[in-house]
């Protein structure tokens, strides 16, 4: 299941790095993007950024790796030892 779950994480990521244009024109842009990751082309930067990191997660889910990083990551902020 883990495999079938990259595979689609790898694929909306992509679709996300490939299809920025049609995101922005269709979802329009985000101020925060704007602001704080440049001055005209945030919001394209923040969309392939955020796709880069799904491809990424997805790539750790069909890897197995997920597991592992998200105990490494999450489990210290909430206090919790192994």
């Amino acid at each position: 299941m883990s495999i079938f779950l990259g595979i689609i994480l790898a694929a909306v990521g992509f679709c996300l790095v490939w299809k920025t244009e049609w995101l922005i024109t269709n979802f329009g842009r985000i101020t925060w993007a704007e602001a704080h990751l440049g001055s005209d082309g945030g919001t394209r930067l923040f969309y392939k950024l955020l796709g880069i990191i799904v491809i990424i997660g997805g790539f750790f889910s069909i890897t197995g790796l997920h597991r592992g990083l998200l105990e490494a990551l999450i489990l210290p902020l909430f206090g919790i030892r192994r």
